[in-house]
């Protein structure tokens, strides 16, 4: 061993660890990202994480998205199931998230695109359901704009569902269609003959009428719309998370809100600022108001 060795051993030995710590060069390692000045801003990952903590209000396709200037003629349509596919999607109303709700149990596929229309209620607590036909399948979750031009009455296990027959107001093929009567009667009954069959190997009765004109349709759409002052409340307190209201013979649950008080300012509030004045309970959960 050399003398600058012995020199070196013992210098080692004599150092805390501490002390050797500063002495020593940090290593560089290939993986560690370029050194760049810190930002004000926290990084991207925190601001992530500092997001999904707090508590926020998403977007809910049913209440939050219009139905669009020109409806009852032309209006939005959030799609739930596309074009050729035998699984049945629909909307979670908890969440606003598509979920699947069972394949087909025929063997049958959609013939066209089929979802619903935002901001509408109908007689089963549900949004106006309206069957988009176009070129092309597009994916659940996305929204149209969509043009009436039938209505389908239904009667679905002794229950009223009709649904609106529309063309996508974009699709340069079938956007000049404007009236069920210009369609090919052979179209029509693939459409009919579809939901007649897609629910009889599950035993569920399925009554199909004849395809009204796009007036009816546009009827429908307008009646089903949520408007004011059909049950006027004044609301004295809303502390609780979930709530509910008195319903009305015939009002669907739509409910005009006179005072908010603190309740936009609740974050558990399941409306924005922008759309609360009119609440309809079946687009919320919604349990044990408090009226004045």
């Amino acid at each position: 061993m050399s003398s600058v060795e012995a020199c070196s051993s013992a210098l080692v030995v004599d150092l805390t660890v501490d002390e050797l710590a500063v002495m020593t060069p940090p290593i560089e390692t290939p993986n560690n990202s370029p050194a760049f000045r810190r930002s004000a801003h926290p990084p991207l990952n925190e601001r992530i994480l500092s997001s999904m903590s707090r508590k926020a209000v998403a977007a809910h396709p049913w209440h939050d998205l219009e139905i669009g200037p020109g409806a009852p003629k032309i209006f939005n349509c959030v799609v739930e199931i596309s074009k050729g596919s035998k699984v049945k999607y629909e909307l979670d109303k908890s969440t606003g998230l598509i979920k699947v709700d069972r394949v087909l149990y025929s063997s049958v596929v959609y013939p066209h695109n089929y979802g619903f229309i935002p901001r509408t209620l109908c007689e089963d607590n549900d949004p106006l359901d309206v069957l988009v036909i176009m070129q092309e399948p597009v994916i659940p979750g996305c929204f149209l704009r969509a043009k009436a031009i039938g209505l389908m009455p239904m009667i679905d296990q002794g229950e009223k569902d009709d649904k609106i027959i529309a063309v996508c107001a974009d699709d340069p093929e079938y956007r000049h269609y404007t009236d069920i009567k210009e369609f090919p009667p052979h179209r029509l009954a693939e459409i009919r003959r579809f939901f007649e069959d897609y629910k009889k190997n599950e035993n569920k009765d399925v009554a199909v009428d004849e395809i009204l004109p796009a007036t009816k349709a546009y009827e429908a759409i307008q009646g089903s719309i949520l408007h004011s002052g059909e049950l006027e409340a004044v609301v004295c307190s809303l502390a609780w998370t979930k709530w509910s209201v008195q319903n009305q013979p015939g009002s669907f649950g739509r409910m005009k809100i006179e005072t908010y008080e603190h309740s936009l300012r609740d974050p558990t509030f399941p409306w924005r600022p922008t759309s609360a004045v009119y609440i309809c309970p079946a687009l919320c959960s919604i349990t044990n108001v408090k009226f004045s």
